[in-house]
């Protein structure tokens, strides 16, 4: 049975158009366990997501809402009013900490926008507390506004299963400035490894050596299981998807010490400093040394982030705020 029958909740799953990165994880995840009104706008592209940011957002979505007991917008792109209580999941704010990483128009849009929609949502919902932190620092949110809610792992990513071929360490993500990939690459060259870089094209003209380009889930399990350990070397993130990912593959993890991913893996990685391509290359031979110790701490470590158990804590902010 559905937590909490009663109540009707519509989210906003605008962001499965753009994207099969961490938003859509996010949003499927929360879908598969909880019954939600879908509300979207749009296609793929930049004139859509212009669209979506200067009318869909600010005007359409609200009206859209009436009716619900609440809207929940799983990124900070909401209304700046909206006429039912609204949840705002925050994932990162990595467009006002480094806004140079990101292009002219996300960042105008994410300056003017952002402190709006979490003034305007009841709760916010930060992925870690290291969101947590920064939406007190950057945004002043008041801490009673706000509650962590982590992001699960999906079934897909189970140790057991078929494994790629070949001798590499692996990297995942979208190719953007924050993914550290060119000291990713270097620290492979130092490690005497081949890189394989898993990812959508992204943004900032990033290229990689091995990228792979975006590959299905299945297959991107594969990678991970036959992966001597994933780097996930990243400057900034308010999570750490593939972290967890990696581990529940039972595949070692070398992640950023200081942030958000070193919460996310709990101690059941290796950490390093992501701007010295030495330190993350002797990461990468500790992990590989390490394979069966942090093989057994990661798999105990994902077994924690069950979606049935993060979709229950969600529709409880729900309750909280239609309250």
């Amino acid at each position: 049975m559905t937590p909490g029958e009663s109540l009707k909740v519509g989210i906003d799953v605008s962001p499965l158009l753009q994207t099969r990165a961490g938003t859509a994880r996010y949003v499927r995840g929360l879908l598969a366990h909880l019954d939600l009104g879908q509300l979207s706008f749009g296609g793929a592209g930049r004139v859509a997501t212009l669209a979506r940011d200067a009318w869909w957002y600010p005007v359409v979505l609200p009206r859209a809402a009436r009716g619900l007991d609440v809207l929940h917008c799983p990124t900070f792109r909401g209304p700046f009013r909206s006429p039912v209580p609204l949840v705002v999941t925050v994932l990162d704010l990595a467009v006002l900490r480094h806004p140079g990483t990101f292009n002219q128009w996300t960042r105008r849009y994410s300056r003017l926008a952002v402190p709006r929609v979490a003034r305007a949502a009841r709760r916010i919902i930060a992925i870690s507390e290291f969101t947590r932190r920064e939406l007190v620092e950057l945004l002043h949110v008041p801490e009673e506004k706000i509650r962590v809610v982590p992001v699960g792992v999906g079934e897909t990513f189970s140790a057991e299963g078929p494994l790629a071929e070949g001798e590499y360490v692996l990297a995942v993500g979208t190719l953007e400035p924050r993914k550290n990939l060119a000291r990713i690459e270097e620290a492979a060259r130092r490690a005497g490894m081949k890189l394989r870089v898993a990812g959508a094209t992204g943004w900032g003209g990033i290229h990689a050596d091995g990228w792979l380009g975006e590959v299905s889930d299945d297959e991107l399990a594969r990678l991970y299981r036959g992966a001597a350990c994933l780097v996930y070397a990243s400057l900034y993130e308010g999570f750490g998807i593939p972290v967890l990912e990696a581990m529940a593959c039972g595949t070692p993890v070398v992640t950023s010490a200081g942030g958000a991913t070193e919460e996310t893996a709990g101690g059941a990685a290796v950490l390093v400093d992501p701007r010295d391509p030495s330190a993350i290359a002797a990461g990468i031979e500790s992990a590989v040394a390490r394979r069966d110790e942090l093989r057994r701490l990661g798999l105990e470590r994902a077994r924690a982030f069950g979606w049935a158990e993060i979709a229950a804590k969600t529709w409880a902010v729900y309750e909280e705020a239609a309250g």
